[in-house]
């Protein structure tokens, strides 16, 4: 449940970054970095440990280990609660906390590398490629930015539109897959076929060999059409 969680890094390079932290404070001592893979941890197994560190947001998940090792035939650890540093200039929208969800908020809108020129490419439209998982704000972005003047191609849309009697990729589809794909009004019944490519990496690759060309075609099409509008076309989103 973790906010932004694509913008979280690896395990890797947290637990480098960890030790290199922890070997700077205390060089002396032995730090073992495990990752969690359950709530509880080693803390609920290992006899060895005697005491955790907990905050006051996670004290209860301290008296929830101890339960596990009492469960286990282990002694109570000793719970050690710290206090939480607060972020003196966060925002509304962040955690009063020190925390690296509001600083995977503050990440939103940066640039990752800096943007280099292609001479190959025209100047103008300004192609953007909006992408991102289920949920994570494409509508919303994109929405935000056609109000702001840019011309929207939803490629979703256009990947229906392939598919319809008529469309540039529907007699190609049926005759890959079976006129049994197809309803009685001769549309594709695309639960019919996601269930012929499910799993199927071979008939997948084949579906997509006929689709994405041609969706790619359609949004080299209405690319073209916004460079036409003049001053309107100067931004293109692409879903």
């Amino acid at each position: 449940d973790k906010v932004l969680r694509e913008l979280i890094e690896p395990y890797e390079l947290r637990a480098a970054k960890l030790r290199e932290f922890l070997c700077d404070v205390q060089p002396s001592l032995h730090y073992d970095i495990v990752p969690l893979l359950d709530p509880c941890g080693p803390a609920a197994t290992d006899p060895e440990l005697h005491c955790l560190v907990v905050s006051e947001e996670t004290r209860r998940g301290g008296d929830a280990v101890n339960q596990k090792r009492l469960q286990n035939g282990l002694s109570e650890l000793s719970l050690y609660e710290i206090v939480l540093l607060k972020d003196p200039i966060h925002s509304e929208s962040e955690e009063e906390k020190v925390s690296s969800s509001s600083l995977r908020q503050r990440l939103l809108g940066t640039l990752l590398q800096p943007l280099q020129k292609d001479h190959a490419l025209p100047t103008r439209p300004y192609v953007i490629g909006l992408t991102g998982g289920t949920g994570s704000g494409k509508t919303s972005i994109a929405k935000y930015l056609e109000e702001l003047g840019a011309f929207l191609i939803d490629a979703d849309r256009l990947g229906h539109a392939a598919y319809v009697p008529g469309g540039p990729a529907h007699e190609q589809v049926v005759a890959a897959f079976g006129r049994e794909i197809l309803n009685e009004d001769g549309t594709i019944n695309r639960k019919v076929l996601g269930a012929k490519v499910f799993g199927n990496q071979e008939r997948l690759k084949a579906l997509t060999d006929i689709v994405w060309p041609e969706i790619a075609r359609m949004v080299k099409q209405q690319v073209g059409e916004a460079d036409a509008l003049g001053n309107r076309g100067a931004a293109v989103v692409v879903r």
